[in-house]
């Protein structure tokens, strides 16, 4: 037998492995229950016939199971009418209960989680030691994917903690990097940038997938933004900022409580080409109201993202910002040139901007001037940096864009 590890999930896998081994028993009826405070719960039950179903539940004293782990009853009765101790439960008669086998689902720590069990309406005088030692088989097979799942149950709960501990404590920090224009070398924007202080170390994409996962995506985003956007207040009016936000949140009322009541004519709203869009009319529909108030729209990671130019044809952003997988090395491949020219040609004929995003080299600035780039962002020009350095960049020409001029 073989399972698809990939394809079935662990309750999947339970379910199935409970099907075979009802059916390869004759049984009716076959379960995987749970003890939990004094109780049996029915996490899986197997057969047309059942007279429980999954999430039932009772107390642990009035069942067979109780009585099999503590060795009041054996794993193994091919009629239960026939055990003086089976005859003291009324499920015996009431159901009725003929043949049954029970046996512990033992964790690796020792801990019985509950029982792994099959009966049938009727005796069953054929049932024997090997039929026995089969149920423990796959019993031993079925603790083991709770166990698993117990534990990524536990993993995710220690994930959500830490995100909602990173949130209530803001446990991070805003680094703001200019966004230089080529014509006159002074600073256009910045974008802001988010920095974790919270272990464990690590790059913010993996703070912001482990969001995603545990369901709090929408809050750290929101709760980032907000912190960003206080810059506002320190910029003049007519330098711009930008704000990431993924196509989910953007759809929430979150996202829109908190641009209801900015100054949009100075924001930036960067959608990364990395994220799926559901529908793209939703999308747009959503961001309409914003952009009439002045919302700047840009779409970031162009070039690199699975979406294939999606976002940038159907969304018509302001601004479209070539990944640093685009502009690296750009300089010496004419591959990279022709993509860098052809999408500034298009951002020119639909009015978008051109920023390229990772410049690193005065080859590579050099190389992006002659492809038609009107905006650059990267190391050359400026790191991401705290809000009072940011401010002192306002006004003044870069030196590394002088001395290319």
């Amino acid at each position: 037998m073989r399972f698809d590890t990939e394809a079935m999930s662990s309750d999947a896998h339970i379910r199935k492995v409970l099907n075979i081994v009802r059916t390869h028993l004759d049984m009716d009826v076959g379960f995987v229950a749970e003890f939990v405070d004094g109780k049996r719960v029915f996490r899986h039950v197997d057969g047309d016939q059942s007279p429980v179903a999954p999430g039932d539940s009772g107390l642990l004293e009035d069942s067979y199971c109780q009585r099999v782990v503590d060795g009041r009853l054996p794993e193994l009765m091919t009629d239960a009418c026939d055990n003086a101790e089976a005859l003291t439960i009324s499920a015996t008669r009431e159901l009725p209960v003929g043949a049954h086998m029970s046996v512990p689902l033992r964790l690796p720590d020792g801990r019985v989680f509950g029982t792994f069990c099959c009966f049938s309406f009727l005796a069953n005088p054929s049932l024997n030691a090997r039929d026995l030692r089969i149920l423990r088989a796959f019993a031993a097979i079925v603790a083991d994917l709770i166990h698993e799942e117990l534990d990524a149950q536990r993993e995710l709960k220690q994930k959500r903690e830490r995100i909602e501990k990173v949130i209530a404590n803001q446990a991070f920090h805003v680094r703001y990097q200019p966004i230089y224009r080529l014509n006159d070398e002074t600073v256009a924007g910045f974008e802001s940038l988010a920095r974790f202080e919270a272990e464990p170390y690590r790059s913010p994409d993996k703070w912001f997938a482990e969001a995603d996962e545990v369901g709090l995506g929408e809050e750290l985003e929101i709760a980032l933004a907000r912190k960003a956007l206080e810059a506002l207040r320190e910029f003049p009016k007519d330098v711009l900022l930008s704000v990431n936000f993924s196509p989910a949140t953007i759809m929430t009322s979150s996202f829109a409580q908190l641009f209801a009541t900015l100054p949009l004519e100075r924001v930036v709203l960067e959608v990364t080409e990395h994220a799926a869009v559901a529908n793209y009319t939703e999308l747009s529909a959503r961001l309409h109201p914003f952009r009439l108030r002045g919302l700047l729209l840009a779409v970031d990671d162009a070039g690199a993202g699975h979406s294939s130019f999606r976002h940038v044809l159907d969304l018509r952003p302001d601004t479209i910002k070539l990944d640093m997988s685009l502009t690296r090395n750009i300089d010496r491949d004419h591959g990279r040139q022709a993509l860098a020219s052809a999408l500034s040609m298009f951002g020119r004929a639909m009015g978008s901007q051109i920023v390229a995003e990772g410049v690193e080299s005065e080859a590579e600035l050099d190389a992006l001037r002659r492809v038609g780039v009107t905006k650059v962002q990267g190391y050359l020009t400026g790191r991401p940096m705290p809000l009072a350095d940011a401010v002192q960049l306002v006004g003044v020409k870069s030196k590394a864009l002088r001395k290319r001029a």
